[in-house]
C-alpha cells in the first residue's frame, strides 16, 4: 500500500494557485486514468483508494492549509499503518522552472512550509517526493506569488508537463524509487 499525497490549500479562492500545484496534478491523473474517485473526508484530508497493479493506493489532498499539511499526513500514515517509505509527496517549486520537475527520495524541504510541516510531523526528511516548478518572481512576495494564478501560456506548458507525469507515478507505481529517479530527473531548463 502507497500514500500519495498532493499539497495545495482547500476552497475556491486557490483553485489553480500555483502553491495547488499538487492537487491539480492528482485530480489530473485520477481523470487521465479514468478512476473517477468518489472522495471522501477523514482527518482534515480528502482520500479515495484505488487498485494499481494489484496494490491498495490511497491518494490524499489535505484540506488543513499548506503549511499543516503534515498533520493530515502523519494521521493517514498511523490509520493505515503505513511507514514514510510508503509516503509521495506531490509539491510546487519555486526553484524550478515551469515545465520542469524533480524527483527526490530525501532531503530538506528547502523552503516548502508544506513539505517542513511533514518532515516535523514524521520526523525524517526521507521520503518520496516529486516538486513541480512554478518559477519564481522575485518582484513579488513569495506569499502573493505563491497563491497567485497561472498565465494561460502557463497553463499550456503544465498541460504539456501533466502529460508526461502522468507516465512518471504510473512507473512509480511499478519500478523502485532509484531507478525512477535515474530514468526521469534531468537537469532544469
Amino acid at each position: 500500500m502507497k500514500l500519495v499525497v498532493g499539497l495545495g490549500n482547500p476552497g475556491k479562492e486557490y483553485e489553480g494557485t500555483r502553491h495547488n500545484i499538487g492537487f491539480s496534478f492528482l485530480d489530473y491523473y485520477l481523470n487521465e486514468k479514468g478512476f473517477n474517485p468518489s472522495w471522501k473526508n477523514k482527518f482534515q484530508g480528502l482520500y479515495c483508494e484505488c487498485n494499481i497493479n494489484g496494490e491498495k493506493i490511497i491518494f490524499l489532498k489535505p484540506q488543513s492549509y499548506m503549511n499543516l499539511s503534515g498533520t493530515v499526513v502523519e494521521r493517514f500514515l498511523n490509520f493505515f499503518k503505513l511507514t514514510p517509505s510508503d509516503l509521495f509527496v506531490i509539491s510546487d517549486d519555486l526553484d524550478l522552472n515551469i515545465g520542469n520537475y524533480k524527483l527526490k527520495d530525501k532531503g530538506s524541504c528547502g523552503g516548502h512550509n508544506g513539505l517542513r510541516n511533514i518532515e516535523s510531523c514524521i520526523h525524517t526528511q526521507q521520503y518520496k517526493r516529486l516538486k513541480i516548478g512554478i518559477s519564481n518572481d522575485k518582484s513579488k512576495e513569495t506569499k502573493d506569488y505563491v497563491l497567485g494564478k497561472f498565465s494561460s501560456e502557463e497553463r499550456n506548458i503544465l498541460q504539456s508537463l501533466f502529460e508526461s507525469l502522468v507516465f512518471v507515478l504510473d512507473d512509480f507505481f511499478k519500478v523502485d524509487f532509484l531507478s525512477l529517479m535515474s530514468c526521469y530527473n534531468r537537469k532544469n531548463r
